[in-house]
């Protein structure tokens, strides 16, 4: 079976998935369709970034993103990393404690699983990623009062119980505004760095 499944990059929230038997530019236009229509995205107003799979540079997918106002962005060839935040989506379903050990028994299983877990990763599962709050709250923007809260919290605490924090601050509970696909790196490396090393 394949699963199709469209990640929002800012709140880490699942926003579409499908499952069908085959892969095809057909289906992943259908999902991206629906996603935006139900998620009331406008022309011009999102990217969608894939890997270079034929479903998502066939015809019928570019057709549709053309359609919506979508804007193409796809992983540059062999750069693994290209595509972070769904790496780590697909390794958290993998490796979550509620995988079948045992395969689908077929493709209605298969369908009623991905649910269950999109549910649970959506609304239950604490993103370290995201200051530990859930895509769903990120995504409806709930965050912000659920993080400055946290933070009053833990200043309480600190100013109740001065010696047990010494002189470290408390715990970084600051919204995190940008994400970056592949952020530039902080520390370039020195060109004599680079002779030394060579």
């Amino acid at each position: 079976y394949r699963l199709y499944l469209v990640l929002d990059v800012f709140s880490r929230m699942i926003v579409g998935w499908e499952i069908y038997h085959n892969e095809s530019a057909e289906h992943a236009a259908a999902l991206i369709g629906k996603a935006c229509l139900r998620h009331h995205i406008r022309r011009d107003q999102l990217v969608l970034h894939s890997d270079n799979g034929s479903p998502m540079k066939g015809a019928t997918m570019l057709a549709t993103l053309q359609k919506l106002g979508v804007v193409p962005s796809f992983s540059r060839p062999s750069v693994s990393d290209d595509n972070p935040y769904s790496e780590a989506l697909f390794r958290t379903l993998k490796y979550t404690p509620a995988y079948p050990r045992k395969r689908f028994g077929d493709i209605d299983q298969a369908r009623a699983w991905v649910q269950r877990f999109v549910a649970w990763y959506n609304t239950e599962h604490r993103h370290s990623g995201i200051r530990f709050v859930t895509p769903a709250q990120r995504h409806a923007g709930l965050d912000r009062q659920i993080l400055a809260d946290r933070t009053a919290v833990y200043e309480a605490a600190k100013k109740a119980n001065p010696a047990r924090w010494r002189s470290r601050a408390v715990r970084n509970w600051t919204r995190i505004d940008t994400v970056w696909l592949n952020p530039e790196k902080l520390h370039q490396e020195s060109p004599e760095t680079i002779r030394r090393a060579a």
